[in-house]
């Protein structure tokens, strides 16, 4: 997210599944080279998720899978530990699968607004619709981490910048559409279940954010609710 030059004012805001992406770790378990032995709380359910044997003990496969998947999402410290981190971001992910093709199920984000673009926080998932037509997705974004929340609420798209820099960070936002303050959707090169989450935009990936500039423009609307876990 950057800083937004209209009409000579910077407007700025303080703004990728998601599960308890910011818990805290706890201890760090003790580890071999760069792979631990030991195993983790959630070391069954981690082993059933990759597709490993179910037994509740650490093997050098096992760890070597693990680590696969958090050096794969950028979760660390990438050890092959079965922690609470890595097991949120893959319930995130299996409640991500469960949603299927019916997003707005839960009828949460309004239909009476013609075309809309939908943030659910709750489970890290974006998509557009149209009335109850639904147009694009949902598919797996990465919102503000704790202390940078994406603010929940109706909001309408009110700048578009393809090509924006942040002057914050220092970083590029491609296909940036600007809804609240400085919170807009724009693409990364990150996994959407890296963590702790954004400084406040809705990250996409970057097919999925030149799809949402091409099917929104300035005055669409956005709504954003829920709560990411963590936040």
């Amino acid at each position: 997210m950057g800083d937004i030059r209209r009409r000579g004012a910077v407007a700025l805001g303080i703004t990728g599944l998601v599960a308890p992406l910011t818990i805290a770790l706890g201890a760090t378990p003790a580890q071999a080279a760069s792979c631990t032995t030991q195993a983790g709380p959630y070391q069954k359910k981690v082993e059933k998720f990759l597709g490993r044997p179910v037994d509740g003990r650490q093997s050098a496969a096992d760890c070597k899978a693990i680590k696969a998947f958090q050096t794969k999402h950028g979760i660390t410290p990438n050890i092959g530990y079965a922690g609470s981190i890595t097991w949120g971001v893959m319930d995130l992910m299996n409640k991500q699968k469960a949603v299927g093709s019916d997003p707005n199920k839960d009828g949460k984000c309004p239909v009476n607004k013609g075309r809309i673009a939908c943030v659910n926080l709750t489970l890290q998932l974006s998509w557009i619709q149209d009335g109850d037509t639904l147009v694009y997705g949902p598919v797996p974004v990465r919102t503000g981490r704790n202390g940078y929340e994406t603010r929940t609420g109706l909001k309408t798209i009110y700048w578009r910048d393809k090509n924006h820099v942040s002057s914050i960070y220092n970083v590029p936002m491609p296909y940036s559409q600007f809804f609240d303050g400085g919170q807009a959707f724009h693409s990364v090169n990150l996994s959407m279940w890296n963590p702790p989450g954004s400084h406040g935009c809705t990250n996409m990936t970057p097919k999925d954010a030149k799809k949402y500039w091409s099917l929104l423009k300035k005055g669409d609307d956005v709504f954003v609710y829920g709560r990411k876990p963590g936040t």
